[in-house]
């Protein structure tokens, strides 16, 4: 079977005024990402403080033209599925079809706690998501939508709008156990592989759930659940980019800074969501990573956009392009370069500086 073509996606993090929301949208297009997502939180710990996800994205999209524009997640308990139904055909209708829902079933504690919004068991948040994608895809449908359920009870009622994407926008679902990657396995379009533990209420970054045979346990979980639609699931999962010549090295500091003191570098480079050295070699092993795992989509922080920019530009094809928005010319293209980002050309072994021909 042909494999998935890569895309790539910018987490957005790092948020204050108008011109710089706007502005970071156009570089994240111009740099050749196929989205920009944000994330869903009230605090500012442990991700910064966040815009409105629905507003920002809206804003985004209207700064923009190709760029699609999700959520990485929202959380399901934040938001009536008949207001979030609305809310996203809206957008989807307005952003003239780029839009990517993603959901979760949430996991922050300490903020449900703070908002004053009832922490439930996870099997409780986890089967109200499963009904909130019902309700969902229901109201995205042809007609009125008529649901009863544990949680959701709705009574002929036809959605409005109706979204430009059919059956309905790309639902992403955010997962990490058993179960929610069964549900997403079932239900999205793409699923977010979690790397982290958030079974507690808080998030743990246990090394062990990212090795590779971790992850590769987590796929035949999602193979099991979806059966025959597998092949049809896009594969997911943010990335940590780190450019080094020195591999090893990197890897060894990494595993210092975060405190990983039960592996070795050797497991760290092993790590589906980790991708460390040259340019080169971050494309090698994302193309042997795609081959073995399936992976195909990737999403970096804003922090870590610029890093992963060459690999980018070389995996997928795409241009980079002046912030200026003038006529650009493909960086693998026997063209001058008048791009006013450095971009990365693969002939001549390295980053072609800005305004300066092949």
């Amino acid at each position: 079977m042909k494999p998935r073509p890569f895309r790539f996606g910018v987490l957005c993090e790092q948020m204050d005024t108008q011109h710089a929301w706007v502005t970071k949208a156009r570089q994240i297009e111009d740099a050749g990402y196929a989205t920009l997502l944000i994330r869903d939180h009230f605090v500012r710990e442990p991700f910064g403080d966040q815009f409105a996800p629905i507003a920002a994205l809206m804003a985004a999209a209207d700064a923009t033209t190709t760029l699609r524009v999700g959520n990485l997640v929202l959380d399901n308990d934040y938001r009536h599925p008949v207001v979030l139904a609305k809310e996203a055909a809206t957008l989807d209708v307005l952003s003239h079809g780029r839009f990517e829902l993603g959901l979760g079933a949430g996991w922050a504690k300490r903020e449900y706690e703070q908002a004053g919004i009832p922490f439930d068991a996870p099997g409780v948040r986890v089967s109200r998501l499963e009904e909130a994608l019902q309700v969902l895809k229901g109201l995205w449908g042809p007609g009125p939508l008529t649901f009863s359920g544990t949680s959701y009870t709705i009574d002929h009622l036809d959605g409005f709008p109706k979204p430009v994407q059919r059956p309905h926008p790309p639902i992403l679902v955010g997962a990490g156990g058993k179960r929610m990657l069964a549900l997403a396995a079932r239900e999205a379009t793409i699923i977010s592989f979690l790397m982290g533990d958030y079974s507690t209420g808080v998030e743990v970054d246990d090394p062990l759930k990212r090795v590779g045979a971790s992850v590769a346990q987590k796929l035949a979980w999602v193979r099991q659940a979806a059966g025959e639609r597998f092949h049809d699931l896009e594969l997911s999962m943010v990335l940590t980019a780190v450019r080094s010549e020195d591999q090893h090295r990197a890897a060894a500091r990494l595993t210092a800074e975060r405190g990983w003191s039960s592996i070795s570098a050797e497991h760290v480079l092993d790590m589906p969501s980790m991708v460390i050295g040259s340019v080169e070699q971050m494309v090698e092993q994302l193309y042997q990573r795609r081959e073995h795992y399936g992976f195909s989509y990737y999403i970096v922080t804003d922090q870590d956009m610029q890093t992963l920019a060459p690999v980018v530009a070389q995996l997928t094809g795409k241009a980079v392009y002046s912030q200026a928005r003038e006529a650009v010319y493909c960086c693998r293209a026997a063209s001058p370069c008048i791009c006013s980002l450095a971009c990365y050309h693969p002939q001549m072994n390295g980053l072609v500086f800005p305004r300066q021909p092949w």
